[in-house]
């Protein structure tokens, strides 16, 4: 029996003139406006391109060393796309395979286009145990809690306030279950924002923070219209300084590694934000190469294929 583990990432391009491409394929087709378009190129530019790609397959080296199995690396939104790596797997013989999503919490709309994408590549050639929530993994837990208290213990003080944020996701999608979810109750709520913060109150917890030193708010809302997820971490950072707060550390929970909304969103227009506040914003180092995320990611490979 051939084992594997199979690793799923939203995906990147890899230059600013892909980008058109790109948004098309995480639109599913739907326009945009030349502004969108362009908004996000500047943003792309302004960080010298994405590094999820590259973290992503690193992130997998690392899995392959401690798990001893073959893992790929499949990108939901651009190469290697999910279908074509799903092909090298079942040419490469395998016949039993993990798939876990790099999307800790839940959430039927997006995670559940990665499971949709996954076992429509895979058929019945192999076996697949599909990985969609982990939210309160312990190890995850310990991973952003590592970085988070590096962080809070320079020069020995804390900071007055810790903001954790996900990625925001159209109000309509988490209202009640979309008809293409089989599993889903009808009308039942999506997941996804009680997860994201149940792993904020995890890792709050885990290094030692009281309620009221720690908020969360949902960041980089799209440009596309229509109401997401709040509150904004504008709004928050705003209410924060009317509090008096003058130094807060955001630490986003529902991404595993660099990419555009870390580097340019947090690092660049938060900042910003915050600085038109009299305010600053510090972030603790992404999981990226994290021991303790690699060993979450082995741990969830080895139970999805004793299972």
């Amino acid at each position: 029996m051939a084992d594997a583990v199979l690793l799923l990432a939203h995906g990147t391009p890899d230059s600013v003139d892909e980008i058109p491409d790109y948004l098309s394929r995480v639109t599913q087709g739907r326009p945009l406006q030349d502004a969108v378009v362009e908004e996000v190129k500047h943003r792309f530019s302004i960080i010298g391109g994405s590094p999820l790609t590259r973290l992503t397959l690193e992130q997998g080296r690392l899995l392959a060393h401690e798990v001893g199995l073959p893992v790929y690396v499949g990108m939901r939104n651009w190469k290697p796309y999910i279908a074509d790596v799903v092909r090298k797997m079942r040419d490469d013989g395998v016949t039993r395979a993990v798939a876990i999503c790099l999307a800790p919490q839940n959430s039927r709309t997006s995670v559940g286009l990665y499971r949709r994408a996954v076992f429509a590549a895979a058929e019945d050639a192999f076996t697949l145990r599909f990985i969609d929530d982990w939210a309160d993994h312990p190890l995850l837990v310990d991973a952003f809690a590592e970085r988070l208290r590096a962080l809070l213990s320079i020069d020995g003080q804390s900071p007055s306030t810790v903001l954790f944020t996900a990625h925001s996701v159209p109000c309509r999608t988490v209202i009640s279950a979309p008809q293409t979810d089989p599993d889903a109750k009808p009308d039942s709520p999506d997941p996804y924002p009680v997860e994201a913060k149940l792993t904020a109150g995890l890792v709050a917890s885990r290094v030692g923070l009281t309620p009221d030193q720690w908020f969360f708010a949902f960041q980089s809302q799209g440009m596309s219209g229509g109401p997401w997820l709040g509150p904004t971490v504008e709004d928050t950072l705003r209410a924060l300084h009317e509090q008096g707060v003058t130094n807060v550390v955001i630490q986003p929970i529902g991404f595993l590694c660099d990419h555009v909304e870390i580097l340019y969103d947090i690092d660049v227009g938060f900042r910003q934000t915050a600085a038109g506040l009299g305010m600053t914003v510090q972030r603790p180092e992404s999981l990226n190469d994290s021991r303790l995320l690699t060993l979450a990611l082995a741990d969830l490979a080895r139970e999805g294929l004793a299972s």
